[in-house]
């Protein structure tokens, strides 16, 4: 048996017709960049995380630079965040002219440890961008807590987190802004690339809309230097089809989540994702944590288990960071991580004798023998 990572033909073809559909509709009408299908889902979206407004953008990366933008950041600034993220979350920080400031995460979660947030707020930060990782939400109610009393804005980096809830509020819907990416493996997928920002504040909402499409509110007339970051027509009709699956998706995300736990929970040398409340996550990963992981990888590729690494090098230890001035050891629980997750299949259509096959290959690749280089 083979098991792949991540099945995208296995994901769409039940939906082929209704998204053949949707395309078709786009061609029909030539409505290519923005227009009346991006607007319908924006629509269907807010109303979905129950936002007052979602707005579409280009990619997950656009909708954190451009809520940061919006609030008014720039040169001079710090934003807080954490090192194990995927790049683009201190990359938005970046290109805003803003310095990233990171505090490590939880030894459970993988998120934010709000014990450390307030140690980290100097008189130049103007932000916290805690992520969302692999599905569940952040400590919301402490990090709230800290930036409520101090006045800073709280933008969620929900790109991992479509559907998820925290208390019975959507991811995103939490801080003031709330990002998405809608990179084609993601719970909710685009056929390329897409994102969106999520708010319910107006003043933020416009100045987002006027930054995707190069600073104007009307044509030609431009209030502020902007860049192009709208969605594409035929993504936004996409992600109408497939947003109405989401919730249907999620839930067999959690099965396969219960299932794995199940088989792992008695594994020595398997540490099993933690999570606070398993209804409210949705699983865009499911990470174990593994001594020897790059051995236990080859070796479950070679039983025909397509694994992954979610994020192998943490960001404040990236070769473009280098600048900030952070070392190995800084952030202890972020760099350990770096170093035993391995992510297993993990998509909807997964079947039970799939995951059952994943969990006794993983079982047999851990208790093996390593290599003498790779022993302790």
């Amino acid at each position: 048996m083979k098991v792949p990572f991540l099945d995208l033909k296995a994901h769409h073809e039940p939906l082929r017709e209704q998204l053949d559909a949707a395309i078709a509709a786009v061609i029909n009408s030539s409505a290519f960049a923005g227009g009346p299908f991006v607007a319908s889902f924006e629509r269907d979206f807010a109303a979905y995380c129950g936002a007052q407004a979602a707005i579409g953008l280009g990619n997950g990366t656009d909708a954190l630079w451009l809520a940061l933008l919006a609030l008014g950041i720039g040169p001079g600034d710090e934003v807080i965040t954490v090192p194990n993220s995927f790049m683009a979350t201190a990359e938005a920080i970046s290109l805003t002219g803003a310095k990233p400031v990171f505090v490590d995460v939880d030894e459970r979660s993988y998120n934010m440890d709000a014990s450390l947030l307030q140690a980290a707020i100097t008189s130049h930060t103007r932000a916290i961008i805690p992520v969302h990782l692999f599905g569940q939400t952040a400590d919301m109610d402490a990090i709230l807590g800290i930036a409520g009393k101090r006045g800073i804005p709280v933008v969620e980096d929900a790109c991992q987190a479509h559907g998820a809830f925290y208390n019975g509020m959507r991811a995103g819907t939490l801080g003031v802004a709330g990002c998405f990416s809608f990179y084609p493996g993601k719970n909710l997928g685009a056929f390329g690339e897409a994102g969106a920002v999520v708010t319910s504040a107006p003043e933020l909402e416009t100045k987002i809309r006027v930054l995707r499409d190069h600073g104007q509110a009307r044509k030609y007339y431009h209030s502020h230097i902007g860049w192009n970051a709208r969605m594409d027509g035929i993504q936004g009709a996409v992600l109408a089809v497939k947003l109405k699956h989401l919730d249907a998706g999620n839930a067999c995300r959690r099965d396969h989540a219960r299932l794995y736990d199940e088989l792992l929970r008695e594994v020595e040398g398997v540490v099993t994702p933690f999570a606070a409340k398993p209804d409210q996550h949705v699983y865009h990963i499911y990470a174990v944590r593994v001594k020897g992981r790059d051995q236990v990888l080859s070796a479950m590729a070679d039983r025909g288990i397509s694994c992954a690494i979610h994020y192998p090098v943490p960001i404040h230890l990236q070769e473009a960071y280098r600048g900030l001035g952070y070392r190995q050891g800084d952030f202890p629980v972020a760099e350990r991580c770096a170093r035993e997750f391995l992510s297993l299949p993990m998509f909807p259509e997964l079947t039970g004798e799939q995951i059952r096959f994943v969990a006794a290959g993983l079982k047999a690749c851990v208790n093996a023998d390593p290599p003498p280089e790779s022993r302790d």
